[in-house]
């Protein structure tokens, strides 16, 4: 009983792959009519009502430009940081080698410059493929492959990442919204907007969107000057990134590569002799990680810190905080800003020597600004963004505020008690008063209550200098003591005696130190960075 119940079993089988076969090549015949005739009266109320679902579906697509990274960069066009949701550097279709668009055609679509955006040919043959055992074939065209990236993207740019429907999750109606979004698109666009528009924007790594990305990662260089292995290699990658991935399956990825060059070769899109030379080429790949945000900056993390604050604070670049987060790792700006890289190198020099090997983690921290304009010119600090042996490491900005005027966050330590660096000032502001050179000022007062009327532009003061308050438990600090006995007398203005306004308690933790209060020389008058669109 045993052979025949496998015979009947077969039988069954095989009856099941006719039986759908016929019942999609029904389907695909509407598909292929309504391409033809669209108007075309089907006998039957299933087909007819096929016929009306096809051509009600939506036929406008949205193709906007995808997400593409933003460069943050110095005044002399350095590069400082690039921050992207998607690494992704859209280039036109002549930034890109030949070998790379003959490859994508040949192992995707070949018949892309002949069909209308679905391929009737194409799907039989899938079908017939599929439904015989000839192993698992897709019939999807580039165009209808474009279609569906422009759809997810414009969802996780949306943040609606939860609607994105993968290739094998597909309803039928999908697909038949995906068929028409196709067959529409191919009459606004021509093939090469369509194979550029691809091309930018499908999926390599995940740290690779788009083929320039690509390049970049895998080898090292430009979409434009890919070698034809390379260019076959990453034209196989994009039907399953994660099992041909090079880096992870090098054998995966080499067979792949080749069936990419017998494509090419069988279609007379490469010689002999160029298949033949790539073919005898192992996978050689020189990857380069992206970089993105501040803690990967290639100068100035702080700097760079400061400047994505303002832009994520100023409703100028999105109506609410996830519009600006969007513009910012989406949007694909550059953002130019009035950092001067020579300068910057120098008091990155200065900062990190203040405090030498600093076992006891000492800060120091520096910010220089163009007198007359509020230009940043340099921000440095003796610290490092992520940890590292033997580094203070801290993400806080020693050189901001807290917050901005608005009381939005700037990621900022909030400044710390000046020391001698606020006497300058002090003395400029007595000048700028009238007051006279050899004035006598008296420093003798050593108690500062906590109700004492404090004159500070910077907000309240707190704390207080009064053993008695001190001894009565109210959280004072003792009388102020000078560091010479007898030092308490009145004396000349030029002295740099001890005046109330050098002398406010200090806000910073132990064992940090601070070239100079933030107060000075960050005002909010000056100006970081120029942003323009790419």
């Amino acid at each position: 009983m045993a052979p025949k119940n496998r015979m009947g079993s077969g039988v069954a089988a095989a009856l099941r792959r006719v039986l759908g076969f016929l019942a999609v090549s029904a389907a695909c015949g509407v598909l292929a009519a309504s391409l033809v005739v669209p108007g075309v009266a089907a006998a039957g109320i299933a087909v007819s009502n096929l016929i009306i679902l096809f051509n009600n579906l939506p036929a406008e697509l949205t193709v906007a430009s995808p997400s593409q990274s933003t460069r943050v960069l110095s005044a002399d066009g350095k590069p400082i940081a690039t921050f992207y949701a998607e690494n992704r550097v859209k280039v036109g279709l002549d930034q890109m080698s030949p070998y790379v668009k003959d490859a994508i055609v040949a192992i995707e679509d070949a018949r892309f410059y002949k069909h209308a955006g679905v391929d009737p040919q194409g799907i039989l043959r899938a079908l017939t493929s599929n439904l015989t055992g000839g192993g698992r074939q897709g019939a999807s065209t580039l165009t209808q492959q474009y279609v569906t990236n422009v759809v997810n993207e414009s969802l996780l740019s949306a943040d609606r990442g939860d609607q994105v429907i993968l290739s094998g999750q597909k309803s039928l109606g999908d697909k038949l919204r995906e068929v028409k979004l196709a067959i529409e698109l191919e009459k606004k666009y021509t093939k090469d907007q369509i194979l550029e528009g691809y091309l930018n924007i499908v999926f390599f790594n995940p740290h690779a969107y788009g083929i320039e990305a690509a390049s970049r990662y895998f080898f090292s260089t430009t979409a434009k000057d890919l070698t034809l292995p390379q260019a076959a290699l990453l034209a196989g990658l994009v039907n399953s990134p994660s099992f041909y991935d090079p880096a992870v399956h090098p054998e995966n990825s080499l067979k792949r590569r080749n069936q990419v060059l017998a494509a090419m070769l069988s279609q007379d899109r490469i010689t002999q002799a160029e298949h033949d030379a790539a073919v005898a080429t192992g996978v050689v790949l020189k990857i380069t990680p992206g970089k993105q945000g501040c803690a990967a900056a290639e100068m100035a993390p702080y700097f760079c810190d400061y400047v994505s604050h303002l832009i994520l604070n100023n409703p100028a670049y999105g109506a609410g905080a996830a519009d600006r987060e969007r513009k910012l790792y989406r949007g694909g700006l550059t953002i130019t800003t009035t950092l001067d890289s020579t300068l910057q190198a120098a008091a990155q020099a200065q900062v990190d020597a203040t405090a030498g090997a600093n076992p006891d983690k000492w800060g120091a921290s520096l910010v220089s600004i163009a007198p007359g304009t509020g230009k940043i010119l340099a921000m440095a600090q003796n610290t490092v963004f992520l940890p590292e042996p033997g580094k203070f490491d801290t993400q806080l900005n020693f050189n901001v505020d807290s917050k901005d005027a608005n009381g939005n966050d700037l990621n900022g330590a909030g400044g710390f008690q000046p020391g001698s660096t606020m006497k300058p000032f002090t003395f400029a502001e007595w000048l700028n008063e009238g007051k006279s050179l050899t004035a006598t000022v008296d420093a003798s007062r050593r108690a500062y209550p906590l109700d004492f009327p404090w004159k500070s532009s910077c907000g309240k003061v707190l704390g207080a200098y009064s053993t008695e308050q001190k001894n009565a438990g109210l959280g004072a600090a003792d009388d102020l003591q000078n560091y010479e006995e007898g030092i308490t007398a009145p004396c000349p203005s030029t002295t740099g005696s001890s005046t109330p306004l050098t002398r406010q308690p200090s806000r910073r933790p132990p064992n940090w130190i601070s070239a100079a209060s933030r107060k000075w020389w960050t005002p909010w008058g000056s100006t970081a960075a120029w942003i323009t669109p790419r």
